[in-house]
């Protein structure tokens, strides 16, 4: 029976049924987010208010950080509620709209690093014609083009996946996402297939390649340079690479979880994987890149001691 008419609401089905332990869940998920919103808000708001970190490196950082916040934004809340309720629904505008959170989120944050490692190139492989090939205006520029890209790709890979007749609700994780939904159809999904192939190919290979062919750049002149070239490549590019891998790793998670029988895996280690994308990054990235910004270290400092 095609549902689209009536679809009213999803059903999460991959929710525990924890019992008692219902409120603790709901306290560690909650300081989560706490520690998670504070941590990069603080960070936003050193790059905000500090004129020596308006440089193009730090501006796609302030972008990752608010990316992180929506991100997080877009799942911690709904989490929340599920939690406290014994009836695991959302409604069908709510599904949709975390489904494009979760992937501008996604879309965001990889192309933001995809520019960063063109940066860290930049500085590392060009020095001398860093200023003139990636000043501020166009690191702005590059930071809008990522967002806007990304908005709009999700936005028509929402609107396909809205056309689908469904002959399901259930949804078997505890956030929506578009691959959950296109499995429910019993329409024809060949152009959301071939959408999704499209733009994954093109988008995630091409950024491959880019972040390849830098760090392959930047290992040459590492080898072929100076001590303080090494050192400074390390010192750059180290927070990066960690980044990078962290993310890849939680995506890799959630798409071998989504697309593979993972029956055998306990139920709460695959609730873990499909959530690592979206917790660990905001997490991991504010304390990396944090102590690597002075001012940071010495807001700690003040805040620690009672000194600057």
């Amino acid at each position: 029976m095609m549902l689209n008419s009536t679809l009213s609401h999803f059903i999460l089905g991959a929710y525990l049924h924890v019992g008692s332990l219902r409120y603790l869940c709901f306290t560690v998920t909650a300081l989560l987010y706490a520690v998670i919103l504070a941590a990069n808000l603080l960070l936003i708001l050193v790059i905000c208010v500090n004129r020596s970190l308006h440089e193009p490196m730090y501006m796609f950082l302030c972008s990752l950080f608010v990316n992180e916040l929506y991100g997080s934004t877009g799942l911690f809340p709904s989490l929340l509620l599920q939690i406290l309720s014994d009836i695991h629904t959302v409604s069908a505008p709510a599904c949709f709209l975390q489904v494009f959170c979760v992937h501008t989120y996604v879309s965001v944050q990889l192309i933001n690093l995809g520019v960063m490692s063109y940066d860290r190139y930049l500085a590392i492989c060009c020095p001398l014609q860093y200023n003139r090939r990636m000043s501020t205006s166009r690191a702005a520029l590059l930071v809008a083009l990522t967002w806007v890209y990304s908005f709009l790709s999700i936005v028509f890979l929402i609107c396909l996946g809205a056309s689908l007749q469904l002959c399901g609700t259930i949804i078997h994780k505890v956030y929506c996402d578009n691959y959950s939904i296109v499995k429910l159809a019993c329409s024809d999904t060949t152009i959301n297939n071939l959408y999704g192939l499209v733009v994954s190919c093109v988008f995630v290979i091409g950024l491959i390649v880019m972040i390849l062919f830098t760090y392959v750049r930047i290992l040459q002149v590492c080898f072929s340079g100076s001590r303080q070239t090494r050192q400074k490549a390390v010192s750059t590019c180290t927070p990066h690479l960690a980044s990078l891998l962290n993310f890849s790793f939680g995506c890799l998670f959630e798409v071998v979880q989504s697309r593979f029988d993972m029956s055998r895996v306990p139920s709460l280690l695959r609730v873990i994987l499909s959530l690592y994308f979206l917790t660990c990054p905001p997490l991991f990235n504010p304390v990396v890149y944090g102590l690597k910004i002075t001012k940071i270290r010495d807001l700690c400092k003040h805040l620690v001691f009672g000194q600057m």
